[in-house]
């Protein structure tokens, strides 16, 4: 039987690299296996042990088709290595730090793919911004406005296909909503019951 792809997305400050950080082992257990991304950065790359590579090797790895999903945000260019269909195909989970503009792509790739939507509430999420320092309090703020209306827009446009973790708590308890959501995550797509954990 293959295995899911768990495509997990959420605005910069969510907490997306913390949360897998924690579940890291109790997803290995499940025999779910956490994508490392390529991404055109390296010292930037604080929080995620991806691989940073310069915009020309991306280009090449990219055209010799290394990747299974790549994506451009923020002036960076994100792939993810093809190798997730020998881990797909072998029967394993794949869980992948996804791209909520990319969605639509990784969905016609990956048609039965688990897409959880990691939020926080707005005023935990401006005090995580404002604490990381990266931006003036009025990029916070469009960032935060923008974040709220592309969540609006693409929970009301992916209905059952959606699963949303809030993230406004205490992380373990965070992780202990991930791995009910992907425990249960079969019977809930099969049934098209919207699940919001």
């Amino acid at each position: 039987m293959a295995g899911r792809l768990i495509y997990l997305i959420g605005p910069s400050g969510s907490g997306k690299d913390s949360l897998l950080d924690a579940a890291r082992a109790r997803l290995a257990e499940r025999g779910c296996r956490i994508v490392r991304r390529v991404i055109t950065r390296s010292a930037e790359a604080v929080g995620e042990a991806a691989q940073g590579v310069s915009p020309q090797q991306f280009a090449a790895m990219q055209a010799e088709g290394a990747f299974a999903l790549s994506w451009q945000a923020n002036g960076l260019c994100y792939g993810i290595p093809r190798q997730i269909d020998d881990w797909l195909a072998a029967g394993n989970d794949v869980l992948v730090n996804g791209s909520r503009a990319h969605l639509v792509q990784a969905r016609e790739r990956y048609p039965t793919a688990l897409v959880l939507l990691l939020t926080v509430d707005q005023a935990v999420l401006r005090q995580r911004l404002i604490v990381r320092g990266r931006e003036a309090l009025v990029d916070i703020e469009a960032r935060l406005a923008r974040n709220a209306q592309f969540t609006a827009e693409l929970i009301a446009g992916n209905g059952a296909g959606l699963r949303v973790l809030d993230n406004s708590g205490p992380l373990e308890q965070t992780v202990e909503r991930l791995l009910c959501c992907l425990d249960h995550g079969h019977s809930a797509h099969a049934m098209g019951i919207d699940t919001n954990l």
